[in-house]
């Protein structure tokens, strides 16, 4: 399986010789408040959000200038573990080789604390390798707030003038039995998102209620971000990023 896997990995990342639109790099929250049911829910929600039909067509919209992708997960300061490299994405088959190499991802060992600015600086070195992308977004998702390493305020002012944007995915607690509490612990992780996180013009914060709702708040999230690229002409650089 691991050879299996590291074949498809070498093949997603070949480098393409057209012009990145847009580079995308996604964070995936893996630290210790994140239980085994629900590291399988976030990944599998992610491929099920990049099987969608929604999906699939605003990727595939203009595969003559494509998106790249880049996956990687995150916990304590210096453990973040790439899933997938940068990877340009021209057809159906390469959204199911992604999705199919998440269905395939097994957890590997992760310290428990919550480093929300190092998860930060690591998707902002992955941008870095694009800087010819006409967009560069990070997408962080994260159920808690920072407890160890560099501050996400800390982390916002290093990378104010790198140019990227920063959205966020917050993720409530999955346990009904809390009732109202749930909401109130959603919203305080939005606002946090939303002071501390998110960067740059148009920059946005998506809700999922539990880890069951991943893949809906996944996919409301890849639409915004997907469609807020329009272009000035077909093949051409924008003239304006949103």
């Amino acid at each position: 399986m691991i050879r299996a896997l590291a074949t498809i990995v070498s093949i997603l990342a070949t480098s393409a010789a057209s012009e990145c639109r847009h580079a995308l790099a996604l964070g995936l929250d893996v630290s210790g408040s994140v239980d085994s049911s629900e590291y399988r829910l976030q990944l599998g929600g992610l491929a099920g959000a990049l099987r969608r039909p929604e999906i699939k067509q605003l990727f595939l919209s203009n595969t003559a200038n494509p998106v790249q992708i880049a996956i990687y997960e995150w916990s304590e300061p210096g453990h973040q573990r790439l899933l997938l490299g940068w990877t340009a994405v021209q057809s159906d088959l390469d959204l199911e080789r992604i999705a199919t190499l998440l269905d395939h991802v097994k957890r590997s060992g992760a310290p428990q604390g919550t480093a929300v600015g190092s998860a930060m600086l690591f998707g902002a070195e992955l941008l870095g390798q694009k800087p010819d992308c006409w967009k560069r977004t990070l997408d962080l998702s994260g159920d808690g707030k920072h407890n160890i390493g560099l501050h996400p305020r800390n982390a916002k002012q290093t990378l104010s003038d790198d140019g990227i944007t920063i959205n966020g995915l917050v993720i409530g607690a999955d346990d009904p039995d809390i009732g109202s509490t749930r909401y109130v612990q959603v919203g305080e992780l939005l606002a946090y998102f939303k002071a501390w996180v998110i960067l740059g013009p148009g920059a946005f914060v998506e809700v999922a209620l539990g880890f069951d709702d991943y893949e809906e708040a996944m996919t409301r999230k890849l639409i915004r971000e997907l469609e807020g690229l329009t272009l000035s002409d077909a093949g051409q650089r924008p003239t304006k990023h949103q």
